[in-house]
């Protein structure tokens, strides 16, 4: 049994919602502050060593349920049993309803709290594969280039992989060799399988990189450069930030960090060469702002109800931007959809209100105002207040307008003449704070007007896609719809989620050329996001201050027999276990 048990510790270990050395009164915290409903850890249970709990949040309150470990299986004290509690977790995860209250309430497993990772260096890539490892290693990597990761074979160690200087033959062709090397975690140390143990990963990686790995078959392995995760937990994104910021140590390296990671999205776009013949036309070539800045004809907005003679008059320089295979949009985070267009010619205002009625946008953003250092940057496509303007069979009415500190909104009115009862509330949100060739001096502004939008999207259930637009359609526009896909991922998924900006940007890109322009844009990227997160943290801090303020917690060191906050599964009991100090 004590075999058993010291191998569930290991397999734990590879679980990022395993929480090795807390309390429950720690567990409560961290759900109660970083948490969502849902959000769910398990822990060593301090009252019966050898057991665990499994602390989840159900809304404003967190419950606490013993799983036991026999030695033979891990069970609820009862009901289902299993191998490992890994299956354990799986199982109350794919199966919402197994887990319920006395009262059968059902008790929602959705999002695990991850605990911290053992190194926070970029090297570190988690929980990716063998399999993966390579094809990144070959894909962006050089002779030297190494990576660390989890060890899925052995939970608890880790693999240092590494691209040698040497091929291998696959399919009677070169391929890149990789070489993987166990790392143990033993007692609190790591080691390469040699007489040197280390405190800490970075600790082992520094010393192997001034000192070259030798295998068994006599090859010598160097560690010149890592190759870098873009994947961050939300939470650590303070740190991430840090890293990218860091001055180079070698003089002949002064741009990495934020310059590097933006770069290799740059090289990426070799990749995004689809078809832009639609916008190359000849009969459309005067309907774009810019000669060589097109729309792709894969995701291309197609104006319909148009006269067939008339060649091009299905065309607009817009495409439809969805997020819903960026890795974490699971099921229950709702979808969303964009328009990323120009801002307006003179010769194409009717085309896009055109667009904006046959999408049923409601929700329009102005990232740029009508003139910026004397250049036309859009065309004035809104009447003033009171005045209606027509456009073929479609007729805008501005109905208000509104001045907040750094953006106008617009309520304006949207009729088909054909369309009896078609009017249509279309309100436009102007942000003016955002200067040309640069970003905001600060995130704060733009946070604040993106929710004010929020709340107008989610006040319209039935509209069509909000539409973006600056001068080009690209680089203020990309940057606000990368800041608000992230920020609904982060809303409905926890600070805990994880979110891989490099590669948001690259499924945004594939759906229209550009999106974020420049270093600067990149950065304010990462610099809106960590305002939001810290933002919200100290939200959900003097919120749970003000809930514990003058009271105890009431489910600390009860007895199980107690009736609340028990759990069960359906048919057989399962006591709740209180949060242990």
């Amino acid at each position: 049994m004590g075999e058993n048990r010291g191998a569930a510790a290991r397999d734990m270990s590879s679980q990022r919602w395993f929480h090795p050395a807390i309390s429950g009164l720690d567990a409560e915290q961290l759900l109660l502050t970083r948490g969502v409903c849902g959000s769910f850890l398990v822990r060593p249970s301090s009252s019966n060593r050898g057991d665990f709990t499994l602390s989840v949040r159900q809304n404003d309150e967190v419950r606490h349920i013993k799983i036991q470990n026999t030695g033979d299986y891990y069970d609820l004290y009862g009901g289902e049993k299993f191998a490992t509690l890994a299956e354990l977790v799986q199982y109350y995860t794919d199966n919402q309803g197994q887990l319920r209250e006395r009262n059968r309430q059902i008790i929602e497993l959705k999002f695990p709290l991850n605990c911290a990772d053992p190194a926070s260096e970029r090297w570190f890539h988690g929980h990716v594969s063998g399999k993966d490892a390579e094809r990144l290693l070959c894909e962006r990597g050089r002779a030297g280039s190494f990576l660390v990761r989890k060890s899925h074979s052995k939970p608890g160690d880790y693999v240092l992989s590494v691209r040698t200087g040497e091929d291998r033959q696959e399919n009677s062709e070169p391929k890149p060799k990789i070489t993987h090397m166990m790392i143990r975690y033993l007692d609190g140390k790591y080691d390469l399988g040699v007489e040197q143990k280390f405190d800490s990963l970075p600790d082992l990686v520094e010393h192997f990189r001034k000192n070259p790995v030798v295998e068994t078959s006599g090859t010598v392995i160097h560690l010149k450069q890592p190759l870098n995760a873009t994947r961050i937990s939300v939470a650590s994104i303070e740190h991430r930030i840090r890293e990218l910021s860091k001055t180079p140590v070698n003089a002949d390296k002064q741009k990495q960090g934020f310059w590097e990671e933006f770069e290799t999205i740059q090289h990426q776009e070799c990749k995004l060469l689809y078809s832009r013949k639609e916008g190359q036309r000849l009969e459309n070539k005067a309907k774009n702002r810019y000669r060589n800045i097109l729309p792709f004809d894969h995701s291309r907005v197609v104006l319909k109800d148009v006269d067939a003679t008339e060649p091009g008059s299905d065309y607009i320089n817009a495409n439809i931007v969805t997020v819903e295979k960026l890795d974490g949009w699971a099921p229950g985070v709702p979808p969303k959809h964009y328009i990323a267009t120009q801002g307006c010619l003179p010769t194409t205002v009717s085309d896009f209100w055109r667009m904006v009625h046959q999408e049923n946008s409601r929700v329009i953003v102005m990232a740029t105002k009508e003139l910026e250092r004397g250049k036309n940057k859009c065309a004035h496509y809104w009447p003033n207040v009171g005045i209606t303007q027509t456009h073929g069979r479609l007729s805008v009415t501005n109905l208000e307008e509104s001045q907040a500190f750094d953006y106008v909104v617009r309520e304006l009115e949207l009729r088909h003449d054909d369309e009896p009862g078609s009017e249509a509330k279309v309100w436009q949100y102007q942000y003016q704070a955002w200067p040309d060739h640069g970003v905001p001096a600060e995130p704060g502004g733009l946070l604040g007007f993106l929710e004010e939008v929020k709340k107008r999207e989610e006040s319209i259930p039935e509209a069509g896609p909000m539409i973006v637009h600056c001068s080009t359609g690209i680089g203020r526009t990309g940057t606000v719809i990368i800041i608000d896909i992230l920020l609904e991922l982060i809303r409905h998924k926890g600070l805990e989620c994880e979110i891989d900006i490099p590669k948001s940007i690259q499924l945004v890109r594939s759906q229209r050329s550009g999106m974020v322009q420049t270093e600067a844009q990149y950065k304010f990227v990462y610099r809106a996001l960590l305002h939001y997160v810290e933002t919200l943290q100290k939200r959900l801090h003097e919120e749970q201050k003000s809930k514990m303020k003058g009271r105890e917690y009431t489910n600390i060191k009860y007895s199980v027999e107690v009736a609340r906050g028990e759990a069960i599964c359906p048919n057989t009991p399962a006591p709740c276990e209180g949060a242990e100090s």
